[in-house]
């Protein structure tokens, strides 16, 4: 087994270099890492019905989708990921997410703390949760990774994906939140998140026959950085390709009331409808028009609206309130 201790905090770059170990390497491998502040969106979920797109704009906060599916985590500094890559025969269970979270919990008992495995795919202590896991499958080789809540700021996971349910409809999965706990909280003796990071790292080098450190070569590191320019560093792949949605939204403004609707697709507009009791000179079905064909972003937003003027349109409610409600 390859060790991998990887100092990169760009998520773009780490997300994309789980990809690139699961596809380009042969053999089995395991990595820690983590990530500046970020929301990593599971495969199949719309990402703005996942975020505060509000709360992650103000805090420039990237959001990165994984290959995996699952529900939308944050992470910072203070959360530490691992993963495991491994060759898996054929026929054999691909998806088993005991068998790659036993170390943690094994690790966690050599430190005292009574942590378990409950649900589906998550790890507690005392019922709380600090570790959600997910697994990909390509060809005969799967890729576990989880989270590790070790010292997140509690404010930050909360406020950045304190998302308004009411905003959207569709089909996409939904993040169910959990009671969490950060691993610090219950610790004997006070560690820090790299001393921990130390520990399991040695754990899975100690009880792995045949494993050793490796670093990303240049040529790896080469690659990684493409596929993260080209795919994960992308609006298409981190928006665009979530489940058809509609988005409804509603606004108090000094012109009156004003509620949206909005239908789309791969993240293009297919159907816009403005509602409220605001007044108008011209009649806004221009701009619902406009806005077909759109995608859903607030660059995009902003030059249909250039082709307007719209205090005519809508009296006395500005551009920023208009795309307070589009977004």
């Amino acid at each position: 087994m390859l060790c991998i201790i990887r100092q990169e905090t760009d998520p773009y770059f780490n997300i994309a270099a789980e990809e690139y170990v699961l596809k380009h390497f042969r053999e089995d491998c395991f990595m820690l890492w983590r990530n500046e502040p970020c929301i990593i969106v599971g495969k199949h979920q719309n990402t703005l019905a996942e975020i505060n797109a509000e709360y992650v704009k103000e805090k420039n906060i990237k959001v990165v989708r994984r290959l995996s599916g699952g529900g939308a985590v944050f992470h910072d500094l203070g959360n530490l990921n691992f993963t495991f890559v491994a060759n898996i025969e054929p026929g054999n269970n691909l998806v088993d997410f005991h068998k790659f979270t036993m170390p943690i919990l094994e690790v966690l008992k050599k430190l005292d703390i009574n942590a378990e495995f409950a649900g589906r795919n998550d790890l507690v202590i005392d019922g709380r949760k600090f570790s959600g896991n997910a697994e990909h499958v390509f060809g005969h080789r799967v890729l576990h990774h989880g989270t590790l809540l070790f010292s997140s700021v509690m404010s930050d996971l909360s406020s950045a994906l304190n998302v308004d349910p009411s905003k959207f409809t569709d089909k996409a999965v939904k993040s169910v939140r959990s009671r969490v706990t950060n691993i610090s909280e219950h610790l004997r003796q006070p560690l820090t998140v790299m001393e921990f990071r130390d520990l399991i790292m040695k754990h899975i080098i100690d009880s792995t026959p045949g494993a050793e450190v490796y670093n990303f070569s240049q040529d790896d590191i080469e690659s990684i950085t493409k596929l993260r320019d080209e795919k994960y560093a992308t609006h298409d792949w981190n928006y665009d390709v979530s489940p058809a949605y509609t988005y409804t939204r509603k606004l108090k403004t000094a012109g009156g009331h004003i509620e949206v609707a909005l239908v789309v697709e791969n993240g293009v507009i297919k159907h816009a409808r403005f509602y409220g009791d605001y007044f108008h000179i011209h009649d806004p079905a221009e701009i619902e028009s406009a806005l077909v064909g759109a995608r859903h972003n607030e660059q995009e937003m902003r030059e249909r609206f250039a082709k307007f003027p719209l205090k005519e349109y809508f009296l006395n409610i500005t551009e920023q309130e208009l795309l307070s409600t589009l977004l």
